[in-house]
């Protein structure tokens, strides 16, 4: 494997030169000769290095990954995934490749959702920028580095990350080894994903956190004002409920909150749009829209399955107002629940509920989604009592 990786570099190295000498055909005829000399050069290298190791390569055959190999292999990936300290395994990027048992419990992280996206975007918008540029002296071949942040799940809670490098074999390039460990702050119930006694006969309970505790006490006080906002009126329209619906979403549960109600077969209007202060122009933008016109609206309707969106990818996703400019963009969206109300009876949709965050606002967490989720389920009861 050694040698592999080894004619792997060179070659990729000579690739990158060929390159810059295909560059330098347009140098000055008097420089010429320099060109045609570094060109020799390489030719040379490739009849006297590259050659003669790929043909060593070519005789040693398949046992530089023979059956031995493999399973050294599989047992180091299993050593990873068991080892009971929370491990991730990120590029110089911080783009997270593999995260063990440990990790995901820690973080609240399912591994294949975390897979393939950069570990900066669940931290703390404040330790992002740090954490990158650590990540990046270490895969440079600077040094472990350790650094203070907080995830943005819990962002009361410090948790230490230790960052190694990593040349894992088979790979050109060096990747970079996160270890996350809780700050000990003096009470074992602060770190996240502790598990202690509660007390006799109670042996690895669990003990929540006090941000966990206020933070499910806050959902519930969510749940209860829409609730009392949803029954306290009895008279009202659809586009009465949607209105008092949204005051409730607005504000202290998010930024933005646009509701649309169904108005026929497959079809909605936009009844409420509630922004942020100050963005009277972007709101009448987004409530000139047609909701048919909105990707995650319209996929919405069309599997009746609500969607959360941290960072959005796309930014088409929410459509464009009447300018052509992405409204996503526009109004600086973070995070995204799209939520549509399913008729509990028919399982058809009655309207769609979308809520952003925007700026420095932390992303909606799946437990802010299930809660959300709980009251669109109220909220199309209510509806059908209005049809």
């Amino acid at each position: 494997m050694a040698l592999t990786d080894e004619f792997g570099e060179e070659l990729a190295d000579f690739v990158r030169r060929v390159s810059e000498l295909k560059a330098a055909r347009s140098v000055p005829a008097r420089e010429l000769p320099t060109v045609l000399e570094a060109a020799i050069f390489e030719l040379d290298h490739v009849a006297e290095q590259l050659w003669p190791a790929f043909q060593r390569m070519s005789d040693a055959g398949p046992s530089g990954i023979d059956s031995v190999d493999r399973q050294e292999q599989q047992l180091l990936k299993a050593l990873f995934q068991r080892v009971p300290v929370p491990v991730v395994l990120v590029d110089r990027e911080t783009v997270v490749r593999r995260m063990n048992f440990a990790a995901t419990s820690f973080t609240g992280l399912r591994a294949g959702y975390a897979t393939g996206r950069p570990l900066t975007g669940f931290l703390a918008h404040a330790d992002r920028a740090a954490f990158r540029s650590q990540a990046a002296a270490v895969a440079r071949g600077e040094g472990d580095r350790g650094l203070t942040v907080r995830l943005q799940q819990e962002p009361s809670v410090p948790v230490r990350a230790t960052l190694t490098a990593l040349r894992p074999s088979g790979e050109p390039r060096t990747a970079v080894l996160v270890v996350l460990q809780p700050v000990d702050e003096g009470s074992p119930s602060d770190s996240p994903g502790h598990s202690g006694d509660s007390g006799p006969g109670t042996p690895g309970r669990a003990v929540p956190s006090l941000s966990a505790t206020t933070r499910h006490a806050e959902l519930m006080d969510l749940v209860d004002a829409m609730t009392t906002a949803l029954l306290g009126r009895p008279d009202g329209d659809r586009s009465a409920v949607l209105d008092r619906a949204a005051g409730v979403l607005h504000g202290r549960f998010a930024d933005w909150v646009v509701a649309d109600a169904g108005a026929g077969p497959g079809r909605l209007s936009r009844t409420a749009v509630l922004g942020p202060p100050g963005c009277g122009e972007e709101v009448a933008a987004v409530a000139a829209q047609d909701p048919a016109a909105c990707p995650l609206v319209a996929e919405a309707v069309r599997g009746g399955s609500p969607a959360l969106r941290v960072r959005p990818d796309d930014p088409d996703a929410f459509g464009h107002d009447a300018s052509g400019a992405p409204v996503l963009v526009r109004a600086d969206v973070t995070s995204l629940l799209c939520v549509p109300l399913l008729s509990g009876a028919s399982g058809s949709v009655r309207g769609v509920v979308t809520l952003f965050r925007s700026g420095g606002r932390l992303a909606f967490s799946m437990a802010e989604a299930q809660a959300m989720d709980l009251m669109s389920r109220h909220i199309a009861l209510r509806l059908s009592w209005s049809d």
